[in-house]
């Protein structure tokens, strides 16, 4: 398996062609990929690449980290791994309860205070 690198600050206009074609200048490409927005298909704006190997990966952080890149200056690094979203999905955790509100999570019905 090779090693995956983030790239942030990417123009929105860029494909996975262009990152794979730019980057197989430091060595083998094994993926490229544009992150886009599931409702729209537009770029969010950064993308993922995987490198065959490490030494490939360590050269692409130091040649195409700052890089002016259609425009823009590219951030190269190792990916990270993701961290492990909290239970109970968007706010609905957190002090007041479940239910959040105004109310301190009693709902509608509640003291007002």
């Amino acid at each position: 398996m090779g090693t995956r690198l983030y790239v942030g600050n990417l123009s929105y206009d860029a494909t996975d062609a262009d990152l794979s074609e730019l980057f197989s200048g430091a060595g083998a490409v094994v993926s490229a990929e544009v992150v886009r927005d599931r409702e729209t298909g537009r770029s969010r704006g950064f993308a993922f690449v995987e490198m065959e190997t490490a030494e490939a990966a360590s050269r692409a952080i130091s040649m195409f980290n700052g890089m002016n890149f259609q425009n823009r200056n590219l951030r190269v690094n190792e990916a990270r791994e993701r961290e492990p979203r909290g239970e109970g999905g968007r706010g609905r955790s957190g002090p007041r309860g479940s239910h959040g509100g105004r109310e301190g999570g009693r709902g509608r019905s509640g003291p007002r205070w």
